[in-house]
């Protein structure tokens, strides 16, 4: 009872700061992907951290640089939209970037744990999967002509009901596993339940909307529910080579920042390519 209670409460305060921040204004809605993104580049590091030896430079110093300089680069990549003390926040997040990543090279190698210089890739990566593609998110809000961000809220939106409907179908009629050796509770009858279902959600909004055409929505639907559910397979895989239940904490009975946003850092490049190429 009390772990229900845990995670109802968690999950109730998780969708009222979700909201809030993605509706209140885009000054909200890009901080609140900037905590979101810094939080899960510290899990991943955390992740990396445990392994194996070398894989992730030793100490807070480190880790503390690197995520200063995934806000920097959060920063950098908003551009003009943000602007403060004259500059703009892409002027001041290039300025910082410049300036931190060599610092945080600097500390890697100077780490007192020992740290080969060829696993450098690993926390780099970590750069590519856990910020970039919520700067490509915050990108899709200021593009956003309305008041209400459709496109982020739509992706958003594909994919959790792409996970509500492919626990739901798994559960009642899921037999055979999917990736049994990652996450041993999917099932093919659950992932592709999930994603027709996502997009018969999908072709029902677009009809429904006036904004964009029904396809884009369609697409859209489409790109959330499989991409996010390879998200979430990779997610689970980097947890299984760590040998951790949960990416963090943050979150009581939900675990931490990866745990939540998964399937949102694999999908959003996606769509965010897709609206690039083919829309705006």
């Amino acid at each position: 009872m009390n772990t229900f209670l845990t995670r109802t409460g968690t999950a109730v305060i998780f969708v009222a700061v979700m909201l809030g921040g993605i509706l209140w204004s885009p000054a909200s809605f890009f901080l609140l992907f900037l905590v979101a993104g810094t939080g899960a580049l510290l899990e991943y590091l955390r992740l990396g951290a445990r392994m194996g030896p070398g894989l992730v430079p030793g100490g807070l110093l480190p880790r503390l640089l690197l995520a200063l300089a995934g806000a920097a680069l959060f920063l950098w990549m908003s551009g003009s939209h943000f602007q403060a003390g004259g500059r703009t926040a892409g002027e001041i997040g290039r300025l910082a970037f410049g300036i931190l990543l060599p610092l945080w090279l600097l500390s890697a190698a100077l780490s007192g744990r020992p740290f080969r210089i060829t696993k450098l890739g690993y926390p780099l990566l970590g750069l590519l999967y856990t910020i970039l593609p919520f700067c490509m998110l915050v990108q899709l809000r200021l593009d956003d002509p309305g008041r209400i961000p459709q496109i982020p809220l739509g992706l958003i939106g594909a994919i959790w009901i792409n996970d509500t409907m492919a626990y739901i179908v798994g559960s009642l009629i899921g037999r055979t596993p999917f990736f049994p050796a990652i996450s041993p509770k999917k099932t093919w009858e659950g992932t592709i339940g999930g994603i027709m279902l996502t997009l018969a959600a999908a072709t029902v909004f677009g009809v429904l909307n006036q904004r964009y055409p029904a396809m884009i929505w369609i697409i859209i639907g489409g790109l959330g529910a499989v991409m996010g559910t390879l998200g979430d397979l990779l997610e689970s895989r980097l947890k299984r080579l760590a040998g951790v239940k949960d990416s963090g904490r943050i979150l009581p009975g939900h675990g931490g920042f990866l745990d939540r946003f998964d399937s949102l850092l694999l999908a959003t490049p996606f769509v965010w390519s897709f609206m690039q190429l083919l829309w705006y």
